[in-house]
């Protein structure tokens, strides 16, 4: 079978968030050298800002905001070696079978094998919560990444028991796991408490969490103690925060203490200086432990699916605040760390197993790029599959039932130039700002209105 180039692959990357545009672009990176890459930024609610791109750091060689079914409508599908899908559930499935149409219709019999870019998707994180729905609207991808043993076997397990085919599933690593190993304390002891915008999400969990990491920095003022946050007021990220950290900060009696305080800014640099990374369920504390810094997982709420920090189980990390108030510096349990993907700390490890983690997803992926041609998408929900889920996930994204865009959505320019554009930006901007406001304001009152 005739091969194409082995040449410098040009990728593309479509991510809805931030953090899943760290990611992507890290993952592209990982799986292939020397690549141009284009970067797609999918308009909606966590669509980043230019300080969330700055603060991510990942490079591209062009980056644009892009719908959907423009998406579908403008990726011929020989301008890519790859495609990475850095998406939620539902937007992989919809750009996977609005792929699927656009290439078949570009002159192609329906079954018959293409040349087409190689597609790819994955996690950005720790997978907790909605396995099944998650990896099923993942599939039909060539390549689905999963960050350690762990969640292969995991994915696997769920692809076979629906009976769909489960050799997509390639064991890899989290592409932004480095930096400089913890060699020892710093000056001063510095605690960081990763929050997360959705975990808790009760006001009044959120408030405990906030107070406990203030009374912290109180009951340790040789300590500093760092409050990391995802978001400034008015952005999102992956999920939605209906609670900020800062309007709770704002209303701590006496205020925040001079050795605390709320910081932003890329996580590797904060973890530089970090001598106890403290959290709830957040991928930093993955992050954390592969630099060898003593992490401690939450217990304080209970070690529940809800919170995520039931994936902690067997780590040797889970601890309450009360225990790290006396000193107590968790201890990681390195057959843990090794199903997760992370690096062990030892000054024995083998500090190569990190880099090596992703030669089976690198090798797989050029092996697909590098082929004349591959078989058409088939994703595993289908119309017939799932009729009463499949069309919701697609009309979400402008796409019809099988795929193709609807026609209100097709005909809608994507470009807009002078004064309209300018009047687009305003009326898009007025409208996420009403929406961050109907989230954060409205939605709750609504709430504790209903529990009157």
């Amino acid at each position: 079978m005739p091969t194409r180039t082995n040449s410098s692959p040009r990728v593309a990357v479509l991510a809805d968030s931030d953090t899943r545009w760290k990611w992507g672009a890290l993952t592209a990176y990982r799986l292939q050298s020397d690549i141009r890459l284009d970067g797609y930024l999918l308009r909606g609610r966590a669509t980043p800002t230019v300080r969330q791109l700055d603060e991510v750091g990942a490079r591209a060689d062009s980056l644009r905001e892009i719908r959907g079914v423009d998406f579908v409508r403008s990726i011929d599908r020989t301008r890519y070696d790859v495609i990475v899908l850095a998406c939620v559930g539902g937007a992989v499935q919809a750009m996977l079978h609005g792929l699927a149409r656009a290439w078949q219709g570009a002159g192609t019999p329906a079954g018959e094998e293409i040349r087409r870019p190689v597609v790819v998707t994955g996690y950005v994180g720790v997978v907790y919560e909605k396995l099944a729905d998650g990896l099923l609207l993942r599939h039909g991808a060539d390549v689905v990444l999963a960050n350690s043993r762990q969640d292969a076997d995991r994915f696997r397990e769920v692809y076979r028991g629906v009976g769909a085919d489960d050799g997509s599933v390639v064991e890899c690593a989290l592409p932004f796991l480095g930096g400089e190993r913890y060699t020892g304390r710093h000056d001063p002891y510095t605690v960081v408490f990763a929050a997360q915008p959705s975990v808790p999400d009760s006001r009044a969990d959120r408030t405990y969490l906030l107070g406990r990491a203030v009374e912290h920095a109180r009951k340790h003022p040789g300590r500093e103690v760092l409050i990391k946050l995802r978001s400034k007021p008015g952005e999102h990220t992956t999920h939605i925060e209906e609670l900020p950290y800062q309007k709770l900060a704002a209303k701590v009696p006496g205020g925040l203490p001079a050795n605390c305080r709320l910081v932003y800014g890329n996580m590797g640099e904060v973890l530089d200086g970090t001598d106890l990374m403290v959290t709830v369920s957040s991928t930093a504390a993955l992050e954390s432990l592969h630099r060898g810094i003593p992490t401690a997982v939450l217990t304080d709420l209970g070690i529940r699916e809800v919170l995520g920090n039931h994936h902690f189980l067997g780590s040797g990390c889970l601890a309450s605040w009360d225990e790290l108030d006396a000193g107590h510096r968790p201890e990681p349990d390195p057959a843990w760390l090794a199903r997760q993907g992370v690096a062990p700390a030892s000054p024995a490890a083998d500090h190569d197993a990190y880099a090596r983690a992703f030669d089976a997803a690198h090798a797989r992926v050029t092996a697909l790029r590098t082929a004349d041609r591959l078989p058409p998408i088939t994703p595993y929900y289908t119309p017939r599959t799932a009729p009463g889920y499949l069309p919701g996930i697609l009309a979400r994204h402008g796409l019809d039932p099988h795929g193709a865009p609807v026609a209100g959505y097709a005909e809608a320019p994507e470009q807009a130039g002078g004064l309209r554009r300018v009047a687009r930006d305003t009326v898009r901007e007025a409208a996420r700002g009403a929406y961050r406001h109907g989230v954060q304001r409205v939605a709750p009152a609504i709430r504790r209105w209903g529990q009157l």
